[in-house]
């Protein structure tokens, strides 16, 4: 069984940063990309960001490009959200999330069949 295990989420300034860290057990780490998504109360759970198995290739949202850095440590089975230039638009529960395929690096939410439990980031002055 495939756990995500979140974690690093809290209280930023504006202009601040954070990193999420996302543990996983429960399968082969390196055979699957990993994706981070983030949802606000009575909104749908949005994409943000997706690494491939190896680490080499990335995507992201257009609202986080540029701010925010996905990465993973294959040894470590830990995927990371580094997070910088913080808005209070950022503010979300964010979700760690694991596909359903190998060799897939997806960005719809459909494509994930395995997620974290969430934390929460609140950025505010």
């Amino acid at each position: 069984q495939v756990q995500l295990v979140e974690s690093g989420g809290g209280l930023v300034q504006p202009g601040g940063s954070l990193r999420l860290s996302c543990a996983a057990s429960g399968r082969t780490f390196g055979w699957y990309a990993m994706g981070w998504f983030r949802q606000t109360p009575g909104k749908e759970r949005d994409f943000v960001a997706v690494i491939s198995r190896g680490g080499g290739s990335t995507l992201y949202a257009d609202s986080v490009a540029g701010r925010f850095t996905i990465s993973r440590d294959n040894a470590k089975n830990t995927v990371y959200l580094q997070m910088n230039s913080l808005k209070p638009e950022d503010t979300a529960v964010y979700y760690c999330a694991g596909p359903g395929r190998a060799a897939t690096m997806p960005t719809a939410l459909s494509e994930y069949e395995h997620w974290g439990q969430g934390t929460q980031v609140t950025v505010s002055s």
